[in-house]
């Protein structure tokens, strides 16, 4: 547990009143479509997806989160992967759900993966920011990390946090607090979007496309800690801010907040309040 004290913000989440899950894929997770395109190996420590011609495959999680802390260590599709989404996300169900996303969208050999955050509220999403990654995710595994707390979500990559959206309830910004959240994954074509907008195409003569998944664990918050105000509040530390200010200057792409083009009659209003 000693690497998640390199910030402070995070210890607390490692506190004894957190119940804890992960390690075995079996135990915790279902495929739900793709048939044998998604395996688990070496004694449920290890899981992979694949992407052919014909379908792509996924899995959620048995258990439902309502906040907590989820990890899990990727490591992307390599080569040419344009063309292929693979996607890392919460989500409930319904026409109202919610939804705390990480997309993986992949690109011609020798170029940057793209990594796409969103987050959804009663069934609408529209808060999309996009980031460079400072490392090759297809050499080596990853670890890519969601804190969900009822004051403000916390993206994170490699414990170092790339996004905090805050609760901008208070004016008006439906946030996902009421709906409990499975973990689900998935690796699929989208070629008609993914690379360039849809002009780079899946090259299926490198087919199949497999990413690989290890290392899961999901720490759910109690009710104790909801009463305490510190906790509730306590967000990154001094090291936690450098860190999000050195990746939003220099490898943030996209930011759903500065697009003016898109906001002609004025940003919205958890981008002003924040």
């Amino acid at each position: 547990m000693g690497s998640f004290t390199h910030y402070g913000f995070l210890i607390l989440a490692l506190s004894s009143c957190m119940v804890a899950y992960g390690g075995i894929f079996f135990q915790e997770f279902d495929f739900t479509w793709g048939g044998n395109r998604a395996k688990i190996f070496n004694g449920g420590q290890l899981l992979s997806l694949s992407l052919d011609k014909v379908s792509g495959s996924g899995f959620q999680s048995k258990k439902e989160h309502l906040f907590g802390r989820i990890d899990m260590q990727i490591k992307l599709v390599a080569g040419n992967s344009a063309g292929t989404v693979t996607t890392y996300y919460l989500s409930s169900q319904g026409p109202t759900h919610d939804e705390i996303d990480f997309e993986f969208l992949g690109n011609v050999t020798g170029e940057p993966y793209i990594l796409h955050t969103n987050i959804y509220a009663q069934g609408k999403g529209n808060k999309e920011q996009q980031f460079y990654l400072w490392f090759d995710p297809t050499k080596n595994f990853h670890t890519y990390s969601i804190i969900w707390k009822p004051q403000h979500i916390i993206f994170l990559v490699d414990n170092t946090p790339i996004r905090v959206y805050k609760n901008a309830e208070s004016v008006g910004v439906p946030f996902p607090k009421n709906q409990p959240m499975r973990i689900y994954s998935s690796l699929w074509n989208a070629d008609d979007w993914a690379t360039r907008g849809g002009l780079v195409k899946t090259d299926w003569a490198q087919a199949p496309f497999t990413a690989y998944y290890r290392n899961y664990m999901a720490q759910s918050f109690s009710p104790s800690q909801f009463s305490d105000q510190k906790w509730q509040n306590q967000e990154l530390d001094a090291n936690g801010r450098r860190r999000l200010r050195w990746v939003q200057k220099n490898f943030m792409i996209y930011n759903y907040c500065t697009d003016i083009k898109r906001f002609p009659q004025g940003f919205p209003p958890e981008c002003r309040r924040f």
